[in-house]
């Protein structure tokens, strides 16, 4: 493999380009007019303006995207995360086309992209899911039916929704009357299909995934778990692993039913299998994403790994390049998603950084989409960077994060970081004693 074209931008763009030079292959950016003086347009070997600003006109553009491949001749897509990452129909155009997608089978992201077929595909498998109804619903009378037999309160989810988007809670049944159509509305706004299901809802759980990887010989490992339980509006904010709540009984066997999930639909490629985790460490299937994860560098501090790396060897159809006895997990690491927001309203805060000041010291890993004199437009998710600590032990890690963003320095746009110095002055948090509702309960009103 020699060129890649990155179908993204901002720090997952830059984050692929790193491993790619380090690998000696070439790069192609494509960018929005918003975003041409951004570093990761500069970083690539060449740069191809998409289209104007709105996704809709640039980076959702599968079919001026595939052009600029094909004009460029570059071997392979890598779609990052988010964008046409998980959209099926590009994947396959992509392969029809003689390019290389850097992704799992196209078939595989339509199927675990439903999540009402993904749901039965696990079942068979044997990997416990989430009480709820087997099958999409019809009326609103079927979905009283159903949350009535579960009992409340209940999830009521979109088929194709995913990243928190799509997904309502129903403490009673009037709650539940007044989202259904709502909710089916959206759905069809977001994904393109109006069907909706519900599951039970699981109080004071934890939001546990596996990192998996599996190669085209139908070799399948896993690389640990993260623990995302820190969340806002069902959104990731922080993330960290080893998880503090499981138990290693519980761990393992996590582990063994992620490789037998994988193996169900016969991964290959980067993936993540997202469980929910009752306070007694019941644990059931949430959904799998197909794709590179967001935090994936937490798993890559803990192991050693660049998991952009093995993307690409996998792809270019070689094996995976450790066994599961050889990869080993070591230490704490913990990530902290930094917006461009304000730390009290949570609204997005675009403008231009005209300060950006932060200490790399050993332990610490910034991976940033801007830089100083750099400006967050509206046109995107407003994350400016991800903060990574690592340290042998999660007090020496979550130390190194408090020190980090005492001593930040921003200025020109608001952020988040005021909200993570009070969730890392939290005795709970500290202690590692914390749900999906930590944030809600214990800091934000």
């Amino acid at each position: 493999m020699q060129k890649i074209l990155i179908a993204n931008r901002g720090e997952i763009a830059l984050r692929i380009i790193r491993t790619c030079h380090e690998m000696g292959i070439e790069t192609i950016a494509i960018y929005s007019e918003a975003d041409k003086e951004m570093p990761f347009v500069k970083a690539a070997t060449n740069a191809v303006c998409v289209g104007e600003p709105p996704v809709n006109k640039s980076y959702l553009q599968s079919d001026k995207i595939l052009e600029i491949a094909k004009s460029e001749r570059v071997d392979a897509i890598h779609p990052g995360y988010g964008f046409l990452s998980e959209n099926a129909a590009f994947a396959k155009k992509v392969i029809n086309e003689g390019i290389i997608f850097i992704g799992p089978k196209p078939e595989t992201i339509e199927l675990m992209g439903d999540k009402i077929v993904s749901r039965q595909t696990m079942e068979k498998a044997g990997v416990p899911v989430v009480p709820g109804s087997g099958d999409g619903l019809k009326t609103i009378e079927e979905a009283m039916v159903h949350a009535e037999s579960i009992g409340y309160p209940v999830m009521l989810k979109a088929s194709g929704g995913g990243g928190g988007i799509g997904m309502v809670l129903c403490e009673t049944e009037q709650a539940l009357v007044n989202s259904y159509e709502s909710t089916k509305s959206r759905a069809m706004a977001y994904f393109g299909s109006d069907e909706v299901f519900i599951e039970k809802y699981i109080a004071d759980s934890r939001h546990v995934e596996v990192q998996v990887f599996g190669d085209h010989t139908g070799n399948i490992v896993h690389l640990f778990e993260r623990d995302c339980s820190i969340q806002r509006r069902h959104q990731k904010v922080i993330e960290e692993s080893p998880s503090p709540f499981l138990s290693e009984k519980v761990r393992q066997k996590m582990f063994e039913t992620a490789v037998k999930a994988a193996h169900a639909v016969e991964y290959s490629n980067a993936g993540t299998i997202e469980f929910i985790v009752d306070e007694n460490e019941n644990f059931y299937f949430l959904e799998m994403n197909t794709r590179l994860q967001v935090e994936h560098p937490v798993t890559e501090m803990i192991a050693g790994l660049d998991l952009v790396k093995w993307q690409i060897l996998v792809a270019q159809g070689e094996k995976l390049p450790l066994s599961q006895s050889e990869i080993v997990s070591s230490g704490n690491a913990i990530e902290f998603r930094l917006y461009a927001e304000d730390p009290v309203r949570f609204l997005p805060s675009p403008g231009k950084i005209t300060t950006l000041n932060w200490s790399q010291k050993e332990g610490v890993r910034i991976d940033s989409g801007y830089e100083e004199g750099g400006t967050v437009t509206p046109f995107y998710d407003p994350m400016i960077a991800k903060c990574i600590f690592y340290g042998q032990t999660r007090k020496e890690t979550l130390m190194a994060a408090e020190n980090f963003f005492k001593e930040i320095k921003i200025e020109g746009i608001k952020t988040n970081a005021p909200l993570f110095l009070n969730v890392l002055a939290n005795d709970d948090f500290q202690n590692g004693e914390y749900t999906t509702n930590f944030l809600t309960k214990k800091l934000v009103k």
